[in-house]
Protein backbone atom coordinates (compact mmCIF):
# COMPACT_ATOMS: atom_id res chain seq x y z
CA UNK A 1 0.00 0.00 0.00
CA UNK A 2 1.74 3.13 -1.33
CA UNK A 3 1.05 6.43 1.22
CA UNK A 4 2.64 9.39 1.67
CA UNK A 5 3.16 9.58 5.23
CA UNK A 6 3.64 6.03 7.54
CA UNK A 7 4.00 6.30 11.31
CA UNK A 8 6.76 3.51 12.75
CA UNK A 9 5.63 2.94 16.67
CA UNK A 10 7.87 0.05 18.65
CA UNK A 11 4.44 -1.14 20.31
CA UNK A 12 0.59 -1.02 19.61
CA UNK A 13 0.32 -0.47 23.59
CA UNK A 14 1.52 2.87 22.27
CA UNK A 15 -0.49 3.56 19.52
CA UNK A 16 -3.51 1.91 18.61
CA UNK A 17 -3.88 1.76 14.46
CA UNK A 18 -8.00 2.50 14.00
CA UNK A 19 -7.25 5.62 16.11
CA UNK A 20 -4.71 7.00 12.93
CA UNK A 21 -6.60 9.29 10.24
CA UNK A 22 -7.70 7.15 6.74
CA UNK A 23 -4.59 7.00 4.60
CA UNK A 24 -2.04 6.77 7.37
CA UNK A 25 0.49 3.60 7.22
CA UNK A 26 1.19 2.37 10.54
CA UNK A 27 4.28 -0.15 11.54
CA UNK A 28 4.91 -1.74 14.72
CA UNK A 29 8.69 -2.39 14.71
CA UNK A 30 9.06 -4.06 18.44
CA UNK A 31 11.46 -2.31 20.74
CA UNK A 32 15.67 -1.70 19.83
CA UNK A 33 17.66 -0.16 16.91
CA UNK A 34 17.69 -3.82 14.81
CA UNK A 35 13.81 -4.24 15.14
CA UNK A 36 13.42 -0.11 14.18
CA UNK A 37 15.91 -0.86 11.33
CA UNK A 38 14.67 -3.54 9.78
CA UNK A 39 10.88 -2.77 9.92
CA UNK A 40 11.89 1.57 8.44
CA UNK A 41 12.98 -0.70 5.49
CA UNK A 42 10.56 -3.05 4.91
CA UNK A 43 7.83 0.18 5.50
CA UNK A 44 9.40 2.11 2.70
CA UNK A 45 10.04 -1.00 0.28
CA UNK A 46 6.05 -1.44 1.00
CA UNK A 47 4.79 2.39 1.40
CA UNK A 48 6.94 4.47 -0.50
CA UNK A 49 6.81 7.20 1.86
CA UNK A 50 7.32 10.92 1.31
CA UNK A 51 7.38 11.47 5.09
CA UNK A 52 8.35 9.09 8.12
CA UNK A 53 6.72 9.90 11.70
CA UNK A 54 7.94 7.89 14.88
CA UNK A 55 5.63 8.38 17.83
CA UNK A 56 6.60 6.71 20.88
CA UNK A 57 7.14 6.91 24.55
CA UNK A 58 10.80 8.04 25.99
CA UNK A 59 12.46 9.08 29.20
CA UNK A 60 13.45 11.93 30.13
CA UNK A 61 16.58 13.03 31.29
CA UNK A 62 15.76 16.33 33.49
CA UNK A 63 12.95 16.05 35.90
CA UNK A 64 10.54 19.06 34.22
CA UNK A 65 10.29 17.51 30.86
CA UNK A 66 6.95 16.06 30.79
CA UNK A 67 4.25 15.95 27.80
CA UNK A 68 4.68 15.43 23.98
CA UNK A 69 7.76 16.58 22.81
CA UNK A 70 8.99 17.20 19.12
CA UNK A 71 12.57 15.98 18.14
CA UNK A 72 14.70 17.57 16.32
CA UNK A 73 18.08 15.99 16.82
CA UNK A 74 18.94 12.17 17.61
CA UNK A 75 22.20 10.72 18.58
CA UNK A 76 23.13 7.47 19.42
CA UNK A 77 23.64 6.69 23.01
CA UNK A 78 25.02 3.24 23.54
CA UNK A 79 27.42 3.53 20.44
CA UNK A 80 30.32 3.01 23.22
CA UNK A 81 33.70 2.25 21.49
CA UNK A 82 36.22 5.05 23.41
CA UNK A 83 39.54 3.80 22.33
CA UNK A 84 38.84 3.83 18.39
CA UNK A 85 35.63 6.55 18.79
CA UNK A 86 34.31 9.22 20.85
CA UNK A 87 31.00 7.84 22.16
CA UNK A 88 27.98 8.37 20.10
CA UNK A 89 30.27 7.53 17.37
CA UNK A 90 30.40 4.43 15.28
CA UNK A 91 34.61 4.17 14.80
CA UNK A 92 35.46 3.97 10.61
CA UNK A 93 32.26 4.93 9.54
CA UNK A 94 31.73 7.33 7.78
CA UNK A 95 28.16 7.61 8.16
CA UNK A 96 26.46 10.76 10.32
CA UNK A 97 26.57 10.91 14.35
CA UNK A 98 23.88 12.09 14.82
CA UNK A 99 20.18 12.83 12.52
CA UNK A 100 17.92 16.22 12.35
CA UNK A 101 14.29 16.78 11.58
CA UNK A 102 12.75 19.38 10.00
CA UNK A 103 11.06 20.52 12.83
CA UNK A 104 10.99 19.87 16.26
CA UNK A 105 12.88 21.44 18.73
CA UNK A 106 14.17 18.62 21.78
CA UNK A 107 16.38 15.81 21.34
CA UNK A 108 16.97 11.96 21.77
CA UNK A 109 19.22 9.82 22.32
CA UNK A 110 18.58 6.61 21.53
CA UNK A 111 20.11 2.92 23.10
CA UNK A 112 19.10 -0.44 23.07
CA UNK A 113 18.93 0.21 26.95
CA UNK A 114 16.15 0.59 29.19
CA UNK A 115 17.58 3.61 31.05
CA UNK A 116 17.12 3.92 35.09
CA UNK A 117 19.98 6.11 36.47
CA UNK A 118 21.32 9.71 35.86
CA UNK A 119 24.00 9.53 33.03
CA UNK A 120 26.19 12.70 32.87
CA UNK A 121 27.25 11.91 29.21
CA UNK A 122 23.79 12.62 28.12
CA UNK A 123 23.64 15.95 29.93
CA UNK A 124 26.69 16.85 28.46
CA UNK A 125 24.92 16.37 24.64
CA UNK A 126 22.27 18.23 25.70
CA UNK A 127 19.77 15.02 25.10
CA UNK A 128 16.45 16.24 26.77
CA UNK A 129 14.54 12.40 26.06
CA UNK A 130 15.72 8.59 25.82
CA UNK A 131 14.09 6.29 23.30
CA UNK A 132 15.40 2.69 21.92
CA UNK A 133 14.45 3.30 18.14
CA UNK A 134 14.52 6.57 17.05
CA UNK A 135 18.48 6.85 15.71
CA UNK A 136 17.99 3.94 13.41
CA UNK A 137 14.57 5.07 12.25
CA UNK A 138 16.37 8.42 11.20
CA UNK A 139 19.63 6.81 10.15
CA UNK A 140 17.15 4.59 7.47
CA UNK A 141 15.19 7.57 6.25
CA UNK A 142 18.55 9.66 5.92
CA UNK A 143 19.90 6.79 3.87
CA UNK A 144 16.87 6.50 1.86
CA UNK A 145 16.87 10.29 1.81
CA UNK A 146 13.38 10.38 3.01
CA UNK A 147 11.93 12.99 5.58
CA UNK A 148 11.48 12.09 9.33
CA UNK A 149 9.91 13.65 12.18
CA UNK A 150 9.89 12.55 15.73
CA UNK A 151 6.97 12.98 18.30
CA UNK A 152 7.65 11.28 22.15
CA UNK A 153 5.87 11.12 24.96
CA UNK A 154 7.53 11.60 28.22
CA UNK A 155 6.42 8.32 30.58
CA UNK A 156 8.96 8.40 33.18
CA UNK A 157 12.19 10.09 34.28
CA UNK A 158 15.15 7.87 33.53
CA UNK A 159 15.28 6.71 36.97
CA UNK A 160 15.00 3.80 39.35
CA UNK A 161 11.41 4.12 39.18
CA UNK A 162 11.43 4.32 35.35
CA UNK A 163 10.14 0.67 34.31
CA UNK A 164 7.13 0.90 36.60
CA UNK A 165 6.52 4.66 35.64
CA UNK A 166 6.71 3.61 31.54
CA UNK A 167 4.45 0.32 32.68
CA UNK A 168 1.68 2.90 34.04
CA UNK A 169 1.90 5.62 31.08
CA UNK A 170 2.44 3.55 28.08
CA UNK A 171 -0.46 4.83 25.98
CA UNK A 172 -0.93 7.94 27.80
CA UNK A 173 0.38 10.34 25.00
CA UNK A 174 -1.82 8.72 22.59
CA UNK A 175 -4.14 12.00 21.92
CA UNK A 176 -1.99 14.20 21.92
CA UNK A 177 0.24 12.44 19.05
CA UNK A 178 -3.29 12.14 17.11
CA UNK A 179 -3.59 16.21 17.88
CA UNK A 180 -0.42 16.93 16.19
CA UNK A 181 -0.78 14.24 13.34
CA UNK A 182 -4.31 15.79 12.37
CA UNK A 183 -2.13 18.91 11.82
CA UNK A 184 0.28 17.59 9.45
CA UNK A 185 -2.49 16.00 7.11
Amino acid sequence: MQTDIIVITALDMELDARNLPPGIGIYYSGIGKINAAITTMRAIERSKPKLIINFGTAGAVHPDISGLLTIQRVVQRDMIAESLAPRGRVPFCERPNEYFSKSGEFSCGTGDSFVTSHDPWLAEQNITVVDMELFAIAAVAYEQNIEWASYKFVTDHANESSGQDWSTKVNHGEQQFLEQLRKII
